[in-house]
């Protein structure tokens, strides 16, 4: 029987082959890992040219159809999550590669989020920072979040397990987006707002829809000015569901508080792009679904994938 090649992308912290046990596979499959972001499109075809198999992380290389056009060997991709905005679906099956997923056990978006917030509010990462440098005493005096008002932009999955943090913490929680109804709201233990109560009322608002379409751009610059000077924005959704440029504006101006925001339009963020450069900006590298006990799920599903359409019969098909 012929090897196969496969190509792992995106193992920005080298932990992949240790994570899951590839040896299930070695006797029919030689594996390469790419620890780097492609340059460009054109970078990622030809380094991927010869490969029949690629292991994709969600939200890092994209497959547009100009990528299955240029990758003619390929046979099998498989991503993590069964949702993958960055791949043509179509495009994949028009060329006959097969389109698997991996399952989440437990999303850690949430305690990110949180944690952002926490980071907003009480300074917990700044004060180490100076702490270590051995700047002085007490600098950042925080807000308490017992009490203030927990903004919700979506109510699914995610966005629900946000507002039982929120009330965890003793905060008095709303919601909103295009399609919530109040019994929805009813049914998760939180109010029901419209957009512009939610956004001129809250204290925190945070971010938990899925990026569509109707999504993009969805946090405008009409919500952020009707935002209270004291309020604070995070995102750990996608960084388009929110408008950049609004926001950099908002923020340069201090017309709110502060952003905690975890994801972006532009993944890897560039170097000079001006957020880096505010105060009022605490900023994650889109770690809210990174952690080990993910990362060890997926690229174990993705050895299962791999060796069951070996066998004839691919696992957790998406196209």
């Amino acid at each position: 029987m012929t090897r196969l090649r496969c190509a792992i992308l995106d193992d920005y912290f080298n932990t992949t082959l240790k994570i899951a046990d590839w040896s299930k596979i070695a006797d029919r499959v030689d594996v390469t890992v790419f620890n780097e972001p492609f340059a460009s499109p054109e970078a990622a075809a030809s380094a991927l040219k010869d490969f029949e198999i690629i292991c994709a992380m969600r939200e890092r290389t994209a497959f547009p159809r100009a990528s299955f056009e240029a990758l003619p060997k390929l046979k099998l991709l498989i991503t993590s999550g069964m949702r993958n905005a960055s791949i043509d679906v179509e495009a994949a099956k028009e060329r006959g590669v097969v389109l698997c997923g991996t399952q989440w056990g437990q999303d850690p978006t949430a305690p990110l989020t949180m944690g952002l917030i926490l980071e907003l509010t009480r300074g917990i990462g700044r004060e180490n920072a100076r702490m270590h440098a051995g700047e002085p005493w007490q600098k950042f005096c925080g807000i308490e979040i017992e009490g203030k008002t927990l903004g919700v932009v979506g109510l699914g999955k995610l966005g629900a397990k946000m507002a039982g943090l929120g009330k965890a913490f003793g905060m008095n929680v709303i919601a909103w987006s295009p399609n919530l109804t109040p019994e929805r709201c009813k049914e998760v233990g939180v109010g029901y707002a419209t957009k512009q109560q939610l956004f001129s009322t809250a204290d925190v608002i945070t971010v938990h829809v899925v990026l569509s379409q109707r999504s993009r751009g969805l946090v405008g610059r009409e919500d952020l000015a009707r935002m209270k000077p004291t309020a604070y924005l995070v995102n750990t959704s996608r960084g388009p569901i929110v408008d950049e440029a609004a926001l950099l504006e908002t923020l340069q101006q201090r017309k709110i508080a502060g952003a905690g925001i975890d994801v972006f339009s532009v993944e890897p963020l560039p170097v000079d792009h001006p957020f880096r450069k505010l105060d009022n900006m605490v900023l994650t590298p889109h770690l809210g679904y990174v952690s080990e006990d993910a990362f060890r799920a997926h690229y174990g599903q993705m050895v299962e994938g791999i060796d069951a359409w070996i066998k004839g019969a691919p696992l957790r098909k998406l196209a």
